[in-house]
């Protein structure tokens, strides 16, 4: 049946409508009850984007989430980096990847095992984030005792422009990690969020997000064991809704952020829905 332009438009027009439903329904289904965790988050957690000019007309501003894995304790450095993308943290062992769902018999001393595990496909899992907890005071004494380190070995060898260079880089490296490093880590996965929250109930402080973990082995101490790469988190940006950007505008002036200059302090508070969607709450600029 060939279509006449009034019944095009009026197809369009209910494809729309369909599509704002489905969109509102979500966000109903997400926001109904209590949140599922509700955190406030600093500029050390959130990013502004560098390529918004917080022009009136700009239609969108969206948070970047800043997370991390912790990595220190494998690799025998200090490691002050965050993420978007995703990481191998080291509690990620054979007991959790088998958990998941991988199967992990038979790879230590079979090539062929080791390949088709490698091989695996990503799955689905359910993310545990902590604020502020013990893996973000591991990584701030990482960094003093790295600095410590290479301090030291540059005082032993005062000619030496190879430790004079790398004591200057792990002391900035601290100074990151003490003024600029988010406090959000990656501690855990799962499958049931039920039993998630069971172990971490604290929902002001753990986040839960769906993420992906694809198999991967890693070499500690030398030793090959099995391990995973986590990526693929649910959440990556957080929509700043229209009449909360002025309160933004003085952040988005002024976006420098190193050590000495860190920029102007923001919280926000953020609410993660059963969905584990995130909305903005609120936002507070300023000390």
């Amino acid at each position: 049946m060939r279509l006449t332009p009034l019944r095009t438009l009026v197809a369009g027009v209910l494809l729309i409508l369909l599509a704002n439903a489905v969109a509102l329904t979500g966000v109903y289904l997400n926001r109904s009850g209590d949140p599922e965790s509700r955190l406030v988050l600093s500029q050390r957690e959130l990013s502004v984007p560098w390529d918004w000019r917080g022009s009136k007309e700009n239609s969108g501003l969206a948070l970047g989430l800043n997370w991390r894995v912790g990595t220190a304790e494998s690799s025998g450095d200090y490691y002050g980096g965050y993420s978007f993308s995703g990481g191998t943290p080291d509690w990620l062992d054979e007991a959790r990847m088998a958990a998941l769902g991988f199967d992990t018999t038979g790879w230590a001393n079979d090539k062929g095992t080791r390949r088709r595990f490698e091989r695996s496909l990503p799955r689905d899992v359910l993310l545990v984030l902590e604020l502020a907890g013990p893996s973000w005071q591991r990584s701030l004494e990482w960094a003093r005792e790295n600095a410590a380190r290479h301090e030291a070995a540059r005082l032993a060898n005062a000619d030496s422009k190879e430790f004079i260079s790398k004591a200057r880089f792990a002391q900035e490296q601290l100074e990151r990690e003490e003024v600029l490093g988010s406090r959000l880590f990656a501690i855990d996965v799962g499958l049931d969020r039920v039993a998630l929250r069971a172990k971490y109930p604290d929902r002001s402080r753990f986040l839960i997000l769906k993420a992906t973990v694809r198999p991967q082995l890693v070499t500690v101490d030398k030793q090959r064991r099995i391990g995973g790469y986590v990526s693929g988190i649910g959440v990556r940006q957080i929509n700043v809704p229209f009449g909360q950007r002025p309160a933004l505008e003085p952040v988005l002036r002024n976006r420098q952020r190193t050590p000495k200059e860190p920029g102007i302090p923001f919280e926000a508070t953020i609410a993660f829905g059963q969905r584990l969607e995130p909305w903005l709450e609120s936002v507070r600029v300023g000390r």
